[in-house]
């Protein structure tokens, strides 16, 4: 008679693996949750889903019934804003536990991913259209009312307007020469944003943060992240490359700038990346001492 089948939990990265195998079920909310395990090993991403739940029934016992979308947003507003006091982390905006959702419930301090992030999730749970917006510079969030869309901030609360919007725009579009003749309609920007786009605003959050640190063994496992959430992106596998160099890991560093070579077309830094990974193969492996 054979024995008991055994079954062993996934690690943390196979377990993200599993969250955004596909596009289609990829659950937003859990997975922004899971980026957290690379600080938090122990950390019970179903705790934290348990918590929000919990949060959303507070409000949903507070709102009638037959109340409106617009009731039922002013309702959330409240609650979210005011009553529990989340708000944009303006004291420390570059801390890395801004990044990590159960931080961020916790002190109810974040950047405008992830105070997005949690504010849709509440939005949906009681009845609301609620989408991320990957505006340039600050992410936000849409609502869809009868009466037309409406445009939070989630790092203040406040309610944009198209004029307001535009504001914040200009810059970006001045950079970039997208005025006079060449203009983009607001529009543009404020596109849904997909759940595999949300997850790699934040990591890409976090991989800016590691990178202007210098922490290296923190940066590999945000790019360990981004190369399984974006397996074409091969800027992601060229910075992971790098990675792999500055921590020693040299066959490692080559096999990963070997595939962006690859792939990488006419890239601006073809020449660079190939001196580089030459250089690590007349290294070889470093010896330990």
């Amino acid at each position: 008679m054979a024995g008991p089948m055994h079954f062993e939990a996934p690690d943390a990265l196979g377990y993200f693996a599993s969250l955004v195998a596909d596009d289609a079920s990829l659950p937003m909310v859990e997975t922004a949750i899971a980026i957290a395990q690379d600080e938090f090993p122990s950390l019970d991403t179903q705790s934290v889903l348990a918590e929000l739940d919990t949060m959303a029934e507070r409000l949903r016992r507070r709102i009638p019934a037959d109340a409106v979308p617009l009731q039922r947003l002013r309702w959330l507003n409240r609650f979210f804003f005011h009553e529990l006091g989340f708000a944009g982390n303006v004291n420390d905006y570059y801390d890395p536990a801004n990044s990590y959702l159960h931080r961020v419930l916790d002190t109810r301090r974040g950047i405008p991913i992830t105070l997005a992030v949690i504010y849709i999730e509440l939005a949906t749970q009681v009845g609301l259209t609620a989408r991320g917006v990957s505006f340039p510079g600050h992410f936000l969030v849409k609502l869809k009312m009868p009466q037309g869309e409406v445009v939070i901030d989630p790092f203040t609360g406040q309610s944009l307007s198209r004029e307001e919007l535009d504001e914040l725009l200009a810059p970006y579009k001045r950079n970039r020469g997208l005025t006079g003749e060449f203009d983009a309609p607001l529009g543009l920007f404020l596109q849904s944003a997909q759940p595999r786009d949300v997850i790699a605003r934040m990591l890409r959050n976090l991989k800016e943060i590691h990178r202007s640190a210098e922490d290296w063994p923190r940066l590999l496992a945000v790019l360990n992240r981004l190369v399984l959430l974006l397996p074409q992106a091969w800027e992601e596998r060229r910075d992971r490359g790098l990675t792999y160099a500055e921590l020693g890991m040299n066959s490692s560093a080559v096999g990963d700038l070997a595939d962006y070579l690859e792939h990488a077309g006419d890239a601006q830094d073809r020449a660079a990346i190939a001196a580089r990974l030459a250089e690590l193969r007349r290294q070889g492996t470093p010896r330990l001492h």
